[in-house]
C-alpha cells in the first residue's frame, strides 16, 4: 500500500511583515482538512462555532470558538469546516527567532520563549484569555506592520502570563524526532484521519509502519503517551462528538458512522472518555445542532 507523507506547508511571511498573519472569513481556510506541520509557531483563533481539534496525538471537541498555540514541528489539522458555524478563523506563524536568535533571551522577553517551550505539546487557552486577546488578534488585520508587531508580542505576553489553559499532549510528548520517525508517526496519523471510519487492524498498521505488532504497539506508546487503540479510539469518540453536535440523526448511526460497529462498545467508550453519554451530551449541545 502507498504510505501517505505528512504535508510539510512552507511559511511565508506576509508581506512587510516578519511573520505571516491571515484571517478567514467563516470556513474559508482551504488548508483545514490537511494534516501538516511547519517549523513556525502558530497562533490560531477561532471566532465562535464548534468543531474538532487535531494536534500531535491530541483529540477534542470544542463547543465555543477556540484559542490555540501548536509548537514547532506539532502535525495539526485545521479546526473549521463547513460546518462548523464559526465567524472567523485567523492564523498567526512565525519562527521562534522571527527577531532575532537573542530577542527571547532578554530578561524582558525570556518569558515568552518560555511559552514556546510549552507549546511543543500544543495549548488551548480558557474563555478568560480567549475573550481577551481574541478581539485583539482580529483587529491585527487593519494594523500597519510595525503597530501589528507590538500587539503580537503584547498578546504572546498576555499568553505567557494566564493560567487559563490545558496542554494538550501528555508530558515528554515530543514530535522532534529523526525524520525517518517524524514520517512514520505522520503516516500513521494520516492513515487514521482517513480510515478511522472503517477496520483498522494492529497487523495492518504494523504493517504499514515497517513493524512487528509488539514492536509497533512499543514504538507509537513511547511517541504518544497512549497505546494505538486508545488512540484510535478517541479519536472515533471526537468524531461521534462533532456528529452529535451537527448532524440530527440517531446515535446509534452516528456510533457507525464514526467507526464503532459495536453500539454498547460506543456507549461505554463514549462515557469513558467523556463522562457522559452521547444522548446526555447530545442534549447539553442540541443549540448547536443543525
Amino acid at each position: 500500500m502507498k504510505k501517505i507523507k505528512p504535508s510539510f506547508e512552507i511559511v511565508e511571511p506576509s508581506f512587510g511583515s516578519s511573520f505571516y498573519y491571515s484571517k478567514y472569513i467563516e470556513n474559508a481556510n482551504n488548508k483545514a482538512h490537511v494534516w501538516h506541520y511547519h517549523p513556525e509557531i502558530e497562533i490560531v483563533f477561532v471566532n465562535g462555532g464548534a468543531g474538532k481539534r487535531q494536534i500531535g496525538s491530541h483529540i477534542s471537541y470544542y463547543t465555543d470558538g477556540d484559542l490555540i498555540l501548536i509548537g514547532s514541528n506539532l502535525p495539526h489539522c485545521g479546526f473549521t469546516d463547513s460546518n462548523t458555524g464559526n465567524k472567523n478563523e485567523t492564523v498567526i506563524q512565525l519562527k521562534a527567532d522571527f527577531l532575532g536568535k537573542s530577542f527571547f533571551q532578554l530578561q524582558e522577553t525570556k518569558s515568552i520563549f518560555e511559552l514556546f517551550d510549552k507549546a511543543k505539546g500544543g495549548i488551548a487557552f480558557g474563555s478568560k484569555i480567549k475573550a481577551a486577546v481574541g478581539y485583539r488578534i482580529e483587529l491585527m488585520e487593519e494594523q500597519q506592520p510595525f503597530e501589528r508587531l507590538l500587539t503580537l508580542l503584547s498578546i504572546l505576553k498576555e499568553l505567557e502570563g494566564s493560567d487559563d489553559y490545558i496542554t494538550l499532549n501528555a508530558a515528554g510528548f515530543s514530535m522532534e524526532m529523526q525524520l525517518q520517525d517524524n514520517d512514520r508517526i505522520n503516516m500513521i496519523f494520516n492513515y487514521v484521519k482517513d480510515h478511522f471510519a472503517e477496520e483498522i487492524s494492529l497487523e495492518h498498521i504494523a504493517e504499514m509502519s515497517s513493524m512487528t505488532v509488539p514492536s509497533f504497539c512499543r514504538y507509537f506508546k513511547k511517541i504518544t503517551k497512549k497505546t494505538f487503540t486508545r488512540f484510535v479510539n478517541e479519536y472515533r469518540v471526537v468524531h461521534a462528538s462533532k456528529l452529535l453536535a451537527e448532524k440530527p440523526t440517531s446515535i446509534a448511526n452516528i456510533s457507525y458512522e464514526s467507526g464503532f460497529k459495536n453500539f454498547s462498545h460506543f456507549n461505554k467508550l463514549f462515557k469513558e472518555f467523556t463522562g457522559k453519554s452521547a444522548s446526555q451530551y447530545r442534549k447539553e449541545l442540541k443549540s448547536v445542532i443543525k
